[in-house]
């Protein structure tokens, strides 16, 4: 019986992260629009936020409870599904050209911060110290695309049947549904995954991660149909910007993050996040566009991650 209910609040949670995605991106858009902001800009720090909320709330609430791994391991599984998966499948259904401002400005700070990530954790810990430096650079990265927003606000006229309350209800809306949603998911597929013995750094990497990433993945799929390409990458880019420097740093300034117990496959994880990192900036600068056969390298990389994930989990591999 437990198992049935299980089932059926994770699949109610899949519709309500779908249709709030769906109403967050309409929104979001007709907020760029309104306020003559490039679409990049909302992309990397409105809808970037709202589909992270998942991730804080499992994070922060696994670094309370003591569940170190988990919290470190949903970032790191987070980020991956939003660079291989999310950004490769968007590519795999249609190539995604990637904005210039992307390719100079926010991916390069993307990767700086996956850098600071893995020496931060090279002592076993993210101490209150770490926390709070990830999160004044967050807060910097904040500002300056703000500033950089002001310096692209574009001439075109909003639409004149635009309703201030309208796009307040959708962004409102859709971000609840998100967050809500994104919460079922987690906590009855992790509930499902727990019976069938996976530890808590593969629960971190694969349910928690995917679960906690379907936003960014519909959102981005959304945006994508929708033509908000620009809206799309920026989703992505900016997530893993807030999952590293915004979750890490909250989970860590709230309590230290203690890894001492699994170090190495953290270290093996964050040294796994970077090289991501690296392969998805080099397709983005050949040509300024992901292709399709690119895109489906990167799901590929994924799924063979999970693999390896998987045997590591099971004592299939040392």
């Amino acid at each position: 019986m437990k198992l049935l209910l299980d089932i059926v609040l994770l699949l109610v949670g899949f519709v309500l992260l779908i249709k709030g995605a769906d109403f967050f991106v309409d929104g979001a858009s007709s907020l760029a629009k309104k306020l003559r902001v490039p679409s990049l800009i909302v992309g990397l720090t409105i809808v970037a936020m709202g589909t992270s909320a998942p991730e804080l709330a499992v994070s922060v609430s696994s670094a309370i409870k003591g569940s170190n791994a988990l919290a470190v391991s949903n970032v790191i599984g987070s980020n991956l599904f939003n660079l291989l998966i999310v950004l490769g499948v968007c590519s795999a259904i249609k190539p995604t050209n990637v904005a210039e401002a992307v390719i100079k400005r926010d991916y390069p700070i993307s990767l700086a911060a996956a850098v600071l990530f893995v020496v931060f954790i090279f002592d076993g810990k993210i101490s209150r110290i770490e926390g709070g430096i990830l999160l004044v650079c967050l807060i910097a990265y904040i500002i300056f695309s703000i500033m950089a927003a002001k310096s692209q606000i574009t001439d075109e006229e909003p639409p004149a049947d635009f309703k201030a309350w309208k796009c307040a209800l959708f962004i409102l809306g859709g971000a609840a549904g998100i967050v809500i949603g994104g919460d079922l998911v987690v906590d009855h597929a992790q509930n499902i995954a727990l019976m069938a013995g996976m530890s808590e750094t593969l629960v971190g990497l694969t349910i928690c991660a995917v679960g906690t990433s379907l936003p960014e993945l519909v959102t981005s799929l959304t945006a994508a149909k929708k033509g908000e390409n620009d809206m799309a990458v920026g989703n992505v880019v900016g997530s893993n910007l807030f999952n590293i420097l915004g979750i890490l740093g909250v989970s860590g300034l709230i309590s230290p993050i203690d890894l001492s117990a699994s170090i190495s496959d953290s270290m093996i994880d964050g040294f796994i996040l970077l090289g991501a990192t690296i392969l998805v900036f080099i397709c983005c600068i050949t040509g300024r566009k992901i292709s399709r056969i690119q895109g489906g390298i990167m799901a590929g990389t994924y799924v063979i991650y999970m693999a390896y994930a998987i045997m590591r989990n099971y004592g299939m591999i040392g």
